[in-house]
């Protein structure tokens, strides 16, 4: 994930002036009604918090996933492997893309289509690259980082959910697709001079432009991005909420009514640029971010002390946190 809060919040605030942080009775209020009338439907299976946690771990030994880079090329091919064995119907969208410094990056996004047959469809996201350089740590600006939590948890839950619709005996009612963004992290540092546009995101801008399917549509989509670290709290974003604010409060509620509320908080949070945006603006889908948010940060360290830092290692990434957005997002669509 970039650090572009502020930019989303500037671009947006004043259509999202009103998209303020809830007051703390208000949350309270708010989710103690999620928790007493979201009565699960369908139970959804278990999700397996160390399977996704090793997940995470096979990413990190593959090392830095960096375009141009036989890590990513490796990582990439695991990913494609892993999403066969579980069943998917697996496409490889195979595509080059010039970086803001005029880096021709070879990229390629991988999408895994579960029930295709079905005509209501549910799209989940994460992206799988890492960025190329550790620009927020004080230290070591230039060094490559494992990227554990930034790329590498959504990739694990997502990873983890299509193992367990797998595995389990009862599926889900709708079709489930997942796209794995490539080239997602690989934007203009902020100290960089002048700012491009549309530098970052690459894999969500070629297919929002280029799906996979000609005219494909789903329901919805939910992307995962920072899901993964100690304690984690995700707020409602800018953007999720200006264009799919029902999706949000589903999937809050959904969060809320299984014992998760220490981390799905009823808190509004500014807008920012990630995949979603441009499968919102230009796909035309109603796409959420599940995404870790700061609410107490003070030094603009909103993604946590840790992002784009060498500390996104292993050493912050939680099973608990990882188990709370996997087993949300399971129970929102074994009830859909």
């Amino acid at each position: 994930m970039k650090n572009k809060l502020s930019i989303g919040a500037m671009l947006l605030a004043g259509s999202l002036a009103f998209f303020s942080c809830d007051t703390t009775d208000k949350a309270s209020s708010e989710q103690t009604q999620a928790a007493e009338t979201d009565t699960p439907v369908v139970t959804a299976p278990a999700f397996t918090a160390d399977s996704a946690y090793a997940f995470v771990e096979k990413q990190v030994a593959f090392g830095p996933r960096i375009p141009n880079t036989p890590e990513h090329q490796k990582a990439g091919d695991w990913i494609i492997s892993k999403l066969k064995a579980y069943g998917a119907d697996v496409k490889v969208q195979n595509f080059e893309m010039r970086a803001y410094d005029g880096t021709l990056l070879k990229l390629r996004n991988i999408i895994a289509s579960f029930n295709p047959e079905a005509s209501r469809r549910i799209l989940l996201a994460a992206h799988w690259d890492t960025r190329p350089w550790s620009d927020r740590d004080e230290n070591e600006p230039l060094k490559q980082f494992d990227g554990a939590n930034d790329g590498g948890s959504g990739v694990g839950v997502l990873l983890e959910i299509a193992r367990t619709m797998q595995a389990a005996e009862q599926k889900p009612g709708v079709g489930v697709d997942m796209i794995f963004f490539d080239g997602e992290d690989y934007g203009q540092p902020d100290n960089s001079g002048f700012q491009k546009q549309d530098t970052w995101c690459l894999g969500s801008q070629y297919w929002s432009k280029n799906p996979h399917i000609p005219n494909y549509k789903a329901q919805y989509g939910i992307l995962l991005d920072m899901v993964g670290a100690e304690n984690a709290k995700f707020a409602r974003e800018g953007t999720s909420m200006q264009f799919a604010q029902n999706i949000v409060e589903k999937v809050w509620k959904a969060g809320n009514s299984i014992g998760y509320s220490d981390y799905f908080k009823y808190v509004n949070a500014p807008a920012i640029i990630d995949d979603h945006t441009y499968v919102n603006n230009w796909a035309n889908i109603p796409m959420i971010d599940i995404i870790e948010y700061n609410m107490g940060a003070t030094n603009g360290d909103y993604f946590g002390p840790y992002h784009h830092r060498q500390t996104d290692n292993m050493s912050i990434i939680s099973r608990n946190t990882l188990k709370a957005v996997g087993q949300t997002v399971l129970h929102v669509l074994y009830n859909e």
